[in-house]
């Protein structure tokens, strides 16, 4: 059975992402971290040194035009998360029966949205020392805790409905009009197309071949190693896409050729594809190879004649990203969300939400009415 590869990336999925990181017990490092990205592009941070969420792109900058205090409420709803998650940290340690040593406690929600279906799909996840321990199902609502220290969690937030109803309605319908405002604030940006450098890589004459192509955007690529026109696996090993410093990505494959005749590497080619572009193919040939001995290196998108260099470079550093995340709290109605407050006998004008203690479900939108601007929900304390 032959398998020939041909990627089609029919539409463009956008995606909003939001990252937390509560930490102890690391010296020289922030105890609480948060990001936010626009199809795997920074947009914004905090942390407890700084103590302010700032813009990381000056696109985003953009969204003060619409709402000037937006990057105000944003620190605060940082400032009383960072409190919120050192104390779920403290309350996760206990349960696992753990007072010293490195510790974190992390969230990570957002939705991925369709431009040419419209669908949207919100996921939240929450882990504790690299490992999950509560996880939304979007499907039925429901709170999935594969580790027993999460089960009481579980089913506090199972049996709060409102706070259910509203995350449903958050992940599947606010986050993506959101993340649309913030496509269309930094269209030019995240609508670009960047080609890499695709090099390959060997160290020693008995290590594997590693197709490396780096400097590319956007982040829906493809790589793989095919002999003879015909995609193969055995021997294969795919790296992650990872992050460069520069807001672009790179990623890497491997062959092991031990058993094949170098007069036979020549049927070979690794096939580096991105969306919107042609294929660029990288055929195995020895004067195509960076190694230690002789350091050519090959650049497929060629418009620059191959360079050489005294030292190869190191593969791509396979690095996690800082833990991350702010939450929406303050852009949760709609423009066309129409609601009035009560106070003293006077009607109040519409204006952005506070806080979460109250839930009103109305034909155009909700209504979130407190004291604090800040987005808590039911994920407040574990």
């Amino acid at each position: 059975v032959k398998i020939y590869r041909n990627v089609l990336f029919l539409t463009v999925k956008h995606s909003l992402k939001y990252f937390y990181t509560a930490s102890s017990g690391i010296k020289n490092f922030p105890s609480y971290v948060s990001a936010g990205l626009v199809d795997d592009v920074q947009i914004s941070y905090c942390d407890s040194n700084i103590n302010k969420n700032i813009p990381k792109q000056d696109w985003i900058k953009k969204v003060s035009s619409e709402y000037p205090n937006y990057w105000k409420e944003e620190t605060q709803t940082c400032q009383v998360k960072q409190r919120i998650f050192k104390a779920n940290l403290e309350i996760a340690k206990q349960r696992f029966n753990q007072t010293e040593g490195v510790h974190f406690y992390q969230q990570m929600y957002g939705c991925e949205w369709d431009d040419e279906t419209g669908e949207a799909r919100g996921y939240d996840e929450f882990g504790y020392d690299g490992e999950d321990l509560i996880t939304l199902n979007p499907k039925t609502q429901e709170w999935i805790a594969p580790k027993p220290q999460a089960v009481i969690t579980k089913h506090k937030w199972d049996h709060d409905k409102d706070a259910a109803e509203h995350e449903k309605y958050y992940l599947t319908q606010i986050c993506a009009e959101w993340l649309q405002k913030y496509v269309n604030y930094g269209r030019s940006s995240l609508m670009r197309t960047d080609l890499p450098s695709v090099s390959l890589l060997q160290r020693t004459p008995s290590s594997p071949v590693s197709c490396i192509a780096t400097g590319f955007y956007p982040k829906r690529a493809e790589m793989f190693w095919r002999k003879n026109g015909e995609e193969i696996h055995d021997g294969v090993d795919k790296g992650e896409i990872l992050p460069n410093n520069d807001g672009t990505f790179q990623m890497s494959a491997h062959i092991d050729l031990r058993s094949v005749p170098t007069e036979d590497w020549p049927k070979y080619e690794c096939v580096f594809q991105l969306y919107g572009v042609n294929d660029i193919t990288n055929r195995l040939e020895k004067t195509r190879i960076l190694t230690n001995g002789r350091t050519y290196l090959y650049k497929s998108t060629s418009d620059k004649p191959p360079t050489t260099s005294d030292e190869p470079p190191s593969a791509p550093e396979r690095r996690r990203q800082p833990g991350l995340s702010i939450l929406h709290s303050n852009h949760l109605i709609r423009d066309t969300c129409k609601w009035e407050e009560q106070k003293e006998g006077q009607q109040d004008q519409p204006t952005r939400p506070r806080a979460v203690t109250s839930v009103i479900l109305n034909k155009s939108c909700f209504v979130f009415k407190t004291e604090y601007n800040i987005y808590l929900l039911h994920k407040m304390y574990v």
